[in-house]
């Protein structure tokens, strides 16, 4: 579990990018709630032996991802969660590091379920034979890992990456990144560590391969749809109720 009072033992001198991702994730923890006021420059001189020219720096890079304001007469408040900004990957970097709540890993199901089976559509027409060695190598990888977790789970976020990839839309390849960090600590969570399991799970990414390759996009979304699920449904069914518990070592990151 994340601890602010862990986080906070990064000392004095510490630079703009570390101060920021604690203060990140103590609002993101909720032990900065949504209309408290964050400390003032004293007191963060204090802990951090920063100056205020830094410091300013660091409300300005938390204001631009909507997670405090900063207002004259008001002072810098915390921000709810519907104003942050969810796409930024230090938000999501700090979300992993402090832990996967229920709420984060459903809204990013909703999220994935409303997306994945599109990229996968557009894939099965603009699919080159680069990006289908690229879908068959993920998965030979991904035999390979077994009930190897983190190795698992790398393989199987590279595949969803090769799919967005061969979608050939840009932006479909950058919400496969921006959410890479995120969706690394899910797959970690819900990657099989039963044979059988993890034989049905390649099984079901080389059902998304196969539509793909054929040019069946219903077939491709229908397969991602189906893969979805079965991650779901593997949280639910292997009693993975303490989301929090996720580690930031554990979160997989491919290059």
């Amino acid at each position: 579990m994340f601890s602010s009072r862990d986080v906070g033992r990064a000392g004095r001198n510490v630079g703009h990018d570390e101060i920021a991702a604690i203060l990140g994730c103590e609002i993101l923890s909720g032990s900065r709630p949504p209309g408290s006021r964050m400390p003032g420059a004293p007191e963060l001189f204090e802990r951090f032996g920063a100056s205020r020219v830094l410091m300013r720096e660091v409300t300005k890079t938390l204001v631009a991802k909507g997670m405090i304001s900063a207002k004259a007469r008001v002072g810098t408040q915390v921000l709810p969660p519907d104003q942050w900004n969810w796409f930024d990957p230090d938000v999501l970097a700090w979300r992993a590091r402090v832990g996967l709540d229920a709420s984060f890993v459903r809204h990013l199901g909703q999220m994935r379920r409303a997306v994945e089976p599109a990229i996968a559509a557009l894939a099965a027409t603009e699919r080159t034979p680069d990006h289908l060695d690229r879908m068959r190598a993920a998965l030979a990888a991904m035999r390979l890992a077994g009930i190897n977790r983190h190795a698992f789970a790398k393989a199987d976020l590279e595949f969803h990456v090769a799919v967005a990839i061969a979608s050939g839309n840009p932006m479909f390849r950058s919400f496969a990144s921006v959410i890479e960090i995120a969706l690394g600590a899910l797959f970690s969570l819900s990657s099989p560590d039963r044979p059988d399991a993890i034989a049905e799970n390649v099984a079901r990414h080389a059902a998304i391969a196969d539509a793909i390759e054929r040019g069946d996009a219903e077939a491709a979304a229908a397969a991602m749809l189906a893969v979805i699920h079965m991650g779901s449904d593997y949280m639910t069914g292997s009693g993975n109720h303490e989301l929090s518990s996720v580690r930031p070592q554990e979160a997989v990151k491919t290059a």
